[in-house]
């Protein structure tokens, strides 16, 4: 797989002043809602805003048009802020990229262009711009888990990529997994069924009130995934004392290294990086995981993370701007479409 350029994003001007007049736009689109950076290839994101909001997604995936209907005043918030040039070059990283982009690239492109006079698009899953902010360019694996979870490898040749297959599939280890784990022993421990844990009905109960209504509550809301790694941090908190939330705790810490040992490269000493607000559940799950870590690749360098995606996706749009990004082309996970 080729390395990512474009050159369509400079000014037309040379040397080092030519990218301080290059603006570029960021995206970073997730469970828990939007992210945008505004600035110019030459000194990185000039401002930063973010909405609550997540972006919808339906028959043909990831709606474009609701993004630009949130995107479009951030943006303009920021311009007015900042200061910063027109995006020529933007980079938007989303969730679930791999399986719902249909109508971002059908649409998006255009939309930017016409909106902003973007003229170079890419599209990334939020597990590459969470790469791109944790490692850069260099070999590794980086797991983006937060509502979800994925795995992305890369060895300057080519991605790998395990899970971020959603709640229903996978995604296993992340917030929605542990929280629905959490509250089916919650449930266990309501009916008398064996494996249940009274410490995790009692903290169900007052998050959610009786639990004989918690499917009414739960099926028909579509930000279902948000609502039960909501009960994340509470299986967490009963860890310590509770065996049936430490053992939650310690199977998605397996999970979450199984998914690291399926991308990461098998030679020289790549980097592990671990991102996402997944991570500040704490002890209860990184103290297993680190574990697993070193014994599943004790060839693998632990590294703290430089970034987070939104920080990649400012780190991609520089490149593409610039003409040298050198990430591999994926078309699911990583790539550039006309604006036309």
């Amino acid at each position: 797989m080729s390395a990512v350029t474009s050159g369509t994003g400079r000014s037309g001007t040379s040397g080092a002043g030519a990218y301080a007049v290059t603006g570029i736009l960021a995206v970073d689109s997730g469970g828990s809602g939007l992210r945008v950076a505004l600035g110019s290839a030459g000194r990185g994101a000039l401002g930063r805003r973010s909405s609550p909001v997540p972006v919808r997604t339906g028959a043909r995936g990831i709606d474009p048009v609701h993004l630009m209907e949130q995107l479009v005043p951030l943006v303009r918030a920021l311009a007015a802020e900042t200061g910063a040039p027109p995006p020529t070059t933007a980079v938007v990283g989303a969730a679930g990229l791999a399986t719902l982009s249909d109508a971002l690239r059908a649409e998006l492109p255009s939309a930017l262009a016409r909106e902003f006079g973007v003229r170079t698009t890419a599209l990334a899953a939020d597990a590459v711009t969470a790469y791109a902010g944790a490692l850069g360019a260099r070999p590794g694996a980086v797991v983006a888990a937060g509502t979800g979870l994925i795995a992305v490898g890369m060895d300057l040749r080519a991605w790998r990529r395990a899970d971020g297959w959603g709640h229903l599939l996978g995604d296993c280890g992340g917030g929605a997994w542990i929280g629905r784990a959490g509250l089916e022993a919650a449930l266990r421990a309501h009916d008398g069924r064996p494996g249940g844990s009274a410490a995790l009905l009692a903290r169900a109960e007052q998050r959610f009130g009786p639990l004989a209504a918690l499917p009414g509550q739960l099926y028909p809301r579509p930000d279902r995934p948000a609502v039960l790694a909501s009960f994340a941090p509470a299986v967490a908190e009963c860890a310590q004392d509770d065996p049936v939330a430490g053992g939650i705790l310690r199977a998605a810490a397996r999970h979450v290294a199984e998914s690291v040992a399926a991308v990461c490269p098998p030679g020289g000493e790549p980097r592990i990086a671990l991102t996402g607000g997944l991570f500040a559940l704490g002890d209860p799950l990184l103290v297993p995981l680190e574990d697993d870590l070193a014994r599943r690749l004790p060839h693998a360098l632990r590294t703290p993370a430089e970034g987070d995606a939104l920080d990649g996706a400012v780190r991609i749009a520089a490149g593409l701007a610039a003409g040298a990004l050198g990430l591999p082309h994926e078309e699911t996970l990583l790539s550039v479409l006309p604006s036309g």
